[in-house]
């Protein structure tokens, strides 16, 4: 299996994303939305940039025990309440995006929304993997 992160350039460049994934191979995994939430089913962190971590390192657990690796995530979409902090702190989630998956980087979205789920959470991440 390979992958092939594609951006034209032709458009303007990505910055901590990738424009197409294209996967020639076997599995995909299907990622639910992952928000901060503990294993007692509590939110934890009061930052967007704590929250992402936690939701980031959920949706990472849930890759792992489907049998994937960080490198194979093809596409996230990530819902935040607060869409201006989020590009605030984009330098600090970057932060946490390299430490927890690396250099490579899916095909993603960001999209604003007026809550989530749990009224405490901040972000949400789903996602797609090929294995």
């Amino acid at each position: 299996m390979s992958f092939e992160r594609i951006n034209p350039e032709a458009m303007a460049a990505p910055i901590g994303f990738s424009h197409a994934v294209k996967v020639s191979g076997k599995d995909i995994i299907f990622l639910a939305g992952q928000t901060a939430l503990n294993k007692e089913g509590v939110i934890v962190g009061s930052t967007i940039v704590e929250q992402f971590e936690k939701a980031l390192g959920n949706l990472l657990q849930a890759l792992t025990e489907a049998g994937g690796l960080p490198a194979q995530l093809t596409k996230l979409t990530i819902f935040s309440v607060d869409p201006a902090g989020y590009r605030a702190n984009a330098k600090e989630i970057g932060k946490v995006w390299a430490r927890l998956v690396g250099k490579d980087y899916p095909a993603m979205t960001l999209v604003g929304v007026t809550r989530l789920w749990d009224e405490e959470a901040l972000v949400e991440i789903e996602g797609y993997a090929a294995i």
